[in-house]
């Protein structure tokens, strides 16, 4: 688990207590004791008098809470640090976990997730119940933001990496993108107030999924099971060493120019491979945008888009055998 100074973001003191006890569940009452009698947490106050909070104070509240009403004492917890409280919160779901025999559902799933607010609240009690009780999810890394994300060493490869942001800027493209591959995580879903419409669709053919504030509990949680709840003998080799399927290489206009260009070899594959590109391009991104009526539904949209991503990226690959073949600038 990760170690995170002062100097983050993320300890800004901007919550009042009042906002903190909705966020982490616990009354304003019991808050004060907690920091009274155990020193949880010791927020400043304002000149008036009034307690702020920071994200990873909220944090350590939730994860206190969680773990209190699974029988632990909050006496034996409050001078804990966060991620000892969290591998303490993972250790008891994965016991949980093992009650789980369904073989075409994991029992637990690994998440890596960017963004304290996302992670207090995928922590609490409430979300595992809209989440359900087949699988466990475990939050194995958590981060302030991208800049600490792509600077901590990791073990292990999570299954999912989820990120907070609240305006994406054209820069967060190939930070987003770094941090996949040094993670090697294949699904990425991120959760944003703003972004444009180009970044978007960048991130959209790079295989992220994308989804605008507010998003519900109910809609975050069938976002991950659609991704995760994918049956064995249908996962896929990505075309690249990583694990990722690359975002889409070549725009509509140099795939028709490529099919235009008479070529030396004897027959239309250079025609057939571009158009196939074209075709792949187009149904990747209808399955991911696909209408989901249920949980099975999502699992198949996902591994539709997944088939369609790694196809699309293995005839670019094929694409480019022939443009150094036949001696072609595919630039645009």
């Amino acid at each position: 688990m990760e170690h995170i100074t002062a100097a983050d973001p993320a300890f800004n003191p901007i919550h009042r207590i009042g906002a903190v006890a909705n966020l982490c569940g616990v009354p304003v009452a019991t808050l004060r004791v907690w920091e009274r009698r155990y020193g949880v947490v010791a927020p400043p106050k304002t000149e008036g008098g009034q307690r702020l909070y920071s994200d990873h104070d909220v944090l350590k509240l939730t994860l206190l809470k969680t773990l209190t009403q699974h029988g632990h004492a909050i006496s034996t917890l409050g001078a804990l640090p966060v991620p000892q409280l969290q591998s303490m919160l993972n250790d008891h779901r994965a016991a949980k976990s093992l009650q789980n025999d369904k073989a075409s559902i994991p029992a637990s799933i690994s998440l890596a997730v960017v963004g304290f607010p996302l992670a207090s609240r995928i922590e609490t009690e409430k979300f595992a119940q809209v989440f359900g009780p087949q699988t466990t999810l475990k939050v194995d890394h958590m981060f302030a933001d991208i800049k600490q994300a792509l600077a901590t060493p990791v073990k292990g490869t999570p299954d999912i990496l989820l990120v907070q942001m609240g305006s994406v800027q054209v820069s967060i493209q190939q930070d987003l993108q770094r941090l996949r591959q040094q993670l090697g995580v294949r699904r990425c879903v991120l959760i944003y107030h703003f972004a444009t419409v180009a970044v978007l669709q960048y991130l959209h053919s790079a295989g992220v999924i994308a989804r605008r504030e507010p998003v519900s509990d109910v809609e975050l949680s069938d976002i991950i099971q659609s991704i995760a709840y994918v049956d064995n003998s249908w996962s896929l080799p990505a075309p690249s060493g990583t694990g990722i399927i690359p975002p889409r290489k070549y725009s509509d206009r140099v795939l028709q120019r490529m099919a235009a260009i008479s070529t030396n070899v004897l027959c239309e594959c250079p025609r057939h491979v571009a158009d196939l590109i074209g075709m792949l391009n187009s149904f990747e991104a209808y399955s991911q945008d696909c209408l989901s009526r249920s949980t099975e539904d999502a699992r198949l949209h996902s591994y539709l888009t997944a088939v369609s991503g790694s196809a699309r990226a293995l005839f670019e690959q094929a694409l480019e055998r022939i443009a150094t073949h036949e001696k072609i600038d595919l630039n645009e």
